[in-house]
């Protein structure tokens, strides 16, 4: 399929990056079309182990060419020593990678008034990355954006500073911080920009091109369905659209060009930060989940909630998104759990309930209505086929297709590339 789009359908830490390396390893285009570095993909494959959170996991396929798309943005230092880390690894970049001027720049001021708003909001606080990337975003639709553009002319990055942290330094110096000095900033930017210069170009022209001519294009999106900033558990999300049409508006491609769109989801159900989590366990169980799934962000390295696969979110997920497909994730992590359960549906006081139908603060009242399955209790980690699997696997597995309906077509059984069962 020429247009293929990945998509996380929870709250993230999916594996998308572990999907995306299998299915990138035949694809001519890899392109990042949305959120910053507070996206963690983790890769293992021949060159090594890598968090990756801004370049294209699909890089690692020598044959490929990698996109960062207009709806991303941009803190250089990160972007610059992973292009670093991936250069010392024999991963070449000349002639492969490319990055739009359209994208939006992190400043020194977005992180640090990430971290005061945080603070003053207290108990209240969002449970965000502190990556600065609300406060971008904010800036992008207030006008206040500073973006790859800019630093094409240093006057004109210059003006723009001065205006922003006129503004910006007030609100610092009003929550107890002191002001960031223009100079500093320009002195680091301008050194960073050096670095990343000979990547930018505009991209959304070369990804129509290369779907114009049938070349495989594969979307790799960040965080999870909900955490997008209209459809998610909101304030609890991003300030990214995550959803597959954003494509539209992250790459400036068509979404009438999509051809697949896969839904990766984890055997159970996690969540970083704050928010609702209507299967969430608090004892044994959700420990166990911790620890066998080393269930540790790759971004913040904070322990994930961990809760029973909610087919509920899933099916809302399927429907937004249009899902030809889903990848499950760590299924081997349940291998040794007795019993298992899926959540089918919500109550709310009684009354059955859809995703779609409230909003956060009634998300956290909800009753999940479970459904009990028995545990394969054998390990899964060696199998390649689906016929293979325990038969309890298979059950488990197939009424996660009935429940969310749509297809299963990949499961992941371990960190390595090729640990995948095609089904």
């Amino acid at each position: 399929m020429p247009v293929t789009v990945v998509i996380g359908a929870q709250w993230g830490d999916e594996g998308k990056g572990k999907m995306i390396d299998y299915l990138s390893q035949k694809a001519d285009w890899a392109v990042r079309f949305n959120g910053g570095n507070n996206a963690g993909h983790t890769i293992v494959n021949n060159y090594g182990k890598f968090p990756m959170h801004l370049i294209p996991s699909g890089i690692f396929n020598k044959n490929a060419k990698a996109v960062i798309a207009n709806g991303a943005v941009l803190d250089l230092k990160v972007l610059t020593d992973e292009i670093k880390i991936l250069e010392k690894a024999g991963v070449s970049l000349k002639n492969r990678f490319f990055i739009s001027p359209r994208c939006h720049l992190i400043m020194p001021y977005h992180k640090l008034l990430d971290k005061l708003f945080e603070e003053a909001k207290g108990k209240a606080k969002t449970g965000t990355t502190g990556r600065g990337i609300g406060p971008v975003y904010a800036d992008k639709v207030s006008y206040n954006g500073i973006r790859v553009f800019d630093l094409l002319n240093k006057k004109t990055f210059s003006e723009k500073l001065e205006l922003q942290l006129l503004l910006k330094n007030k609100i610092i110096k009003a929550l107890g911080e002191k002001p960031l000095l223009k100079k500093d900033i320009e002195t680091e930017y301008f050194s960073l920009f050096k670095k990343i210069k000979p990547f930018i170009l505009e991209t959304s022209e070369i990804i129509m091109e290369a779907v114009d001519n049938g070349d495989e294009v594969l979307f790799e999106g960040a965080q999870g369905v909900f955490l997008d900033n209209d459809w998610g558990t909101y304030p609890y999300v991003t300030a990214s659209t995550v959803i597959s049409s954003g494509i539209g508006q992250g790459a400036g491609m068509c979404p009438k060009r999509i051809n697949k769109v896969i839904g990766v989801v984890k055997a159970y159900t996690t969540r970083v930060g704050e928010g609702p989590f209507p299967t969430e366990l608090l004892d044994k169980q959700g420990e166990e989940l911790v620890n066998v799934g080393q269930e540790f962000g790759a971004t913040t390295g904070r322990k994930r909630r961990c809760g029973w696969f909610d087919a509920e979110l899933v099916r809302f997920a399927t429907r937004l998104n249009g899902f030809t497909d889903l990848a499950i994730t760590k299924l081997d992590v349940l291998d040794n759990f007795k019993e298992l359960k899926i959540c089918t549906n919500y109550l709310l006081n009684g009354k059955k309930v859809k995703y779609s139908e409230i909003d956060t603060s009634s998300l956290k009242k909800v009753k999940p209505v479970y459904k009990t399955f028995k545990g394969w209790l054998k390990s899964t980690k060696d199998i390649r086929k689906f016929d293979e699997l325990p038969r309890n696997a298979q059950i488990y597995l197939k009424e996660i297709e009935k429940l969310t309906k749509a297809k299963i077509s990949f499961i992941s059984i371990g960190k390595e590339r090729e640990a995948v069962i095609i089904v």
